[in-house]
């Protein structure tokens, strides 16, 4: 029998968006009393599941660390053998089942609601052992598995996984996150760094090319090699910047059919230069650079003159 490829691979998409469309309907009561109940919690949120359940807890767990929201994952299973010990006293606990009859769910909820948390039931069997024990029931019934023989967990974790980012992000709204305080959760990252990273943490690491006002061509070459940047500022005895030359200036400089004995610094270097506070964000400068199709901008507080930041500091970065 022939297989289509592509007709598996659509069919399993469109199966899979079923599920996730149908989680509107579950949008209810009791999802709201969920987002209250882990906005208003001084605990922890525990989230357990088994066998695939479980690798979905995990990622809500991340999602949840990541978003401002306290979370560890305990697995099902070795809660039953001591890890339960985790839970305490303050904390959530949503345990997450398609079925909500595996046998270690049957265990660990008795124990959960003896400790008497807060439990959330993320089930798929509104009739299940877990649903009728939960305090609080996230359902994510799906009508069918993407699996051909309607087995392997495919459409009931994506729907699982949709649930949780749907939590996240709504105890994100409650609780005002914004872009600084995830640039917080992820600073080693390249989400972070657009989020954290200014122009002053990078131009502080080149040198300072620069050259005084009615300086001589020579004096422009000489200063420009020497700091390495492609670029010099141009200044008066205060620092103010008065313009910068370029790598590409003095060719265009060479170009001409001019005395180059008689060329100052002032004859060619570009007034009103692009320029940059060292405090603003160092992908301003980078969308700076991409929008005017440069690679070096001069740092300035006011009109003084601080310093040069390059496109290699921003690729070094990893902003790019």
């Amino acid at each position: 029998m022939s297989v289509s490829i592509k007709q598996v691979a659509l069919k399993t998409i469109e199966l899979e968006a079923q599920s996730v469309s149908g989680l509107s309907s579950f949008i209810n009561d009791d999802f709201e009393r969920a987002v209250l109940a882990i906005s208003n919690s001084r605990g922890r949120v525990v989230v357990s599941g088994i066998g695939k359940s479980a690798v979905i807890a995990q990622k809500i767990v991340a999602t949840f660390n990541s978003t401002g929201t306290p979370s560890i994952f305990m697995h099902a299973a070795d809660a039953i053998h001591g890890d339960i010990g985790m839970v305490q006293q303050d904390d959530v606990v949503i345990i997450i089942s398609k079925s909500g009859e595996s046998p270690e769910i049957k265990v660990l909820v008795p124990l959960i609601k003896n400790f008497g948390n807060t439990l959330i039931g993320m089930v798929g069997n509104t009739e299940s052992f877990l649903a009728r024990s939960s305090s609080i029931l996230l359902n994510t019934t799906v009508e069918q598995e993407a699996c051909p023989n309607n087995l392997a967990p495919t459409s009931s974790t994506t729907a699982q996984l949709v649930m949780g980012d749907a939590l996240a992000v709504c105890l994100m709204e409650l609780r005002g996150f914004q872009s600084d305080d995830f640039a917080k959760f992820h600073p080693g990252g390249a989400l972070g760094k657009k989020l954290y990273l200014r122009v002053s943490d990078l131009y502080t690491g080149n040198d300072k090319p620069r050259v005084q006002s009615g300086q001589s061509l020579k004096e422009v070459i000489v200063e420009m090699t020497a700091k390495r940047l492609g670029i010099t500022a141009v200044v008066n005895h205060k620092d103010d910047l008065l313009g910068i030359i370029t790598d590409g200036d003095l060719r265009r400089m060479l170009e001409k059919n001019i005395l180059i004995d008689k060329v100052k610094a002032d004859d060619i270097m570009t007034k009103e230069p692009k320029t940059i506070s060292a405090e603003e964000l160092a992908v301003d400068a980078l969308d700076l650079l991409r929008k005017n199709q440069i690679s070096q901008l001069a740092v300035v507080d006011g009109k003084k003159y601080l310093g040069i930041i390059h496109l290699h500091d921003l690729i070094r970065e990893g902003l790019i």
